[in-house]
C-alpha cells in the first residue's frame, strides 16, 4: 500500500513539475521591468580619483553607487528616467543640497502635462522631490527622494534620480558639495 502511495506522489509530482517548466523558463526569459541589476562597480572603472566623493548613477541597472572619500561604498536602488530623450548621460558634480526642497517643474513638464502647478512648496503634498534633493550642475537635473516608493526601481522619472526617502537622507548626510558625478 505505501508503494502504490509514494508512486501516486511522485506521479503527481512529477506532472506538476511537467506542466509548471514552461511557465518557470518563461518567467526567467522575460525582462524583470522593477528590479535592479545590483551588481557592485569600482570606482576606478570610472572616476580617475576620488576626490571628497564619487556617486554612479548607473541609469541600466537603475542603481546608484556611491564612494567616499575614503572609498567606503554605498548602493541604492533608484528610479530612472522614463525615457531615453529625458535622460542625460555623462559627468556631472553635485553644486548644492536642500531639505525638504521645493518643486518647480521645467517648462517642458508642463507641456506634457499642463496640470502641473507653477511650483510646490516644501513639505506640500504630492511634492515630488520627497524630502532631500542634490542639485547637478546641469539645470532640472537632481538627485532627490521620492514619498512614492513604488517608482523605485523604476522608469518613472523626468531625468532625475530618484531613491527612496531614507536613503536619500543617508546619503544626503555623508555627500558634500562639489562631489562628482557620472550618470552612466
Amino acid at each position: 500500500m505505501d508503494y502504490v502511495m509514494e508512486n501516486k506522489r511522485n506521479f503527481i509530482i512529477g506532472a506538476v513539475a511537467l506542466f509548471a517548466t514552461p511557465f518557470i523558463v518563461r518567467a526567467q526569459e522575460a525582462p524583470d521591468r522593477n528590479s535592479s541589476s545590483f551588481a557592485a562597480q569600482n570606482w576606478q572603472d570610472h572616476f580617475s580619483t576620488l576626490g571628497n566623493g564619487a556617486i554612479l548613477a548607473d541609469i541600466t541597472s537603475r542603481a546608484l553607487h556611491y564612494w567616499s572619500a575614503d572609498g567606503s561604498y554605498r548602493l541604492y536602488p533608484s528610479s530612472v528616467p522614463m525615457t531615453e530623450d529625458l535622460t542625460r548621460r555623462g559627468y556631472s558634480t553635485i553644486i548644492r543640497k536642500r531639505i525638504s526642497p521645493t518643486w518647480t517643474p521645467t517648462r517642458s513638464m508642463r507641456e506634457r502635462d499642463p496640470s502641473l502647478p507653477v511650483m510646490m512648496a516644501s513639505g506640500e503634498v504630492g511634492n515630488p522631490l520627497g524630502t532631500h534633493a542634490m542639485y547637478l550642475d546641469w539645470p532640472a537635473y537632481l538627485i532627490h527622494g521620492t514619498h512614492d516608493t513604488r517608482k523605485i526601481g523604476r522608469q518613472s522619472s523626468s531625468g532625475c534620480i530618484g531613491l527612496y526617502n531614507d536613503h536619500i537622507a543617508q546619503l544626503f548626510a555623508v555627500v558634500k558639495t562639489g562631489t562628482q558625478v557620472r550618470l552612466l
